[in-house]
């Protein structure tokens, strides 16, 4: 019976330990949003030079591909659209407002069609628990797709950067929350 002690004692000691790189976790992420939400055409830029950097690395791999397949006929389409992401990655890089634009264009589409498709998924499953939860989550998306559409290109300068800085101080409250929950109880049950 001594062996599953030491193996819950050290277990506590793991989850103390994570919970509060957690809470940690959870700060920066928090600050991280909040500054993202004050400065979002910073944030923005930034994004859409990241994601240029991540086109770029994914077209020159896929351009790599293509020529190590043994056969270049074979692979031309995957040379073609790796050849295509790069371009796209070093436009994005190059012309970061456009770029920026470009991006705040396709969230815009993307929640006015997620939005829909959730509307007609909650009028599907309507009798079942939760349906108004997924038809409010709908109407939500729907009205922000809506709003950044008609704002554009306005909304580019502040629809990714403030989106994104939601996303961190939400996922950053998760973190803290979670954390000190977890240290809490890893507290309890070693008392």
């Amino acid at each position: 019976m001594a062996e599953p002690d030491i193996l819950a004692g050290n277990l506590i000691g793991a989850i103390k330990a994570n919970s509060r790189m957690a809470v940690i976790a959870g700060i920066i992420m928090l600050v991280c949003g909040v500054l993202a939400v004050a400065a979002p055409l910073a944030a923005g830029i930034s994004i859409t030079f990241l994601v240029g950097l991540l086109l770029i690395a994914g077209g020159v791999a896929q351009c790599v591909l293509a020529f190590q397949t043994g056969a270049f006929g074979r692979g031309l389409l995957i040379f073609l659209v790796g050849a295509l992401t790069a371009v796209a990655g070093f436009f994005l890089i190059s012309q970061p407002i456009e770029g920026l634009a470009a991006i705040t264009f396709f969230l815009a589409a993307y929640f006015i069609v997620t939005g829909v498709f959730e509307l007609i998924a909650a009028f599907q499953v309507k009798p079942a628990e939760g349906w108004g939860w997924l038809l409010f989550n709908g109407i939500v998306t729907l009205i922000l797709g809506i709003l950044i559409w008609r704002q554009f290109p306005l909304s580019g300068i502040w629809a990714v950067g403030v989106l994104f800085g939601i996303k961190l101080i939400m996922s950053g409250w998760w973190l803290i929350f979670v954390g000190r929950s977890v240290g809490s109880a890893a507290k309890n049950a070693a008392v």
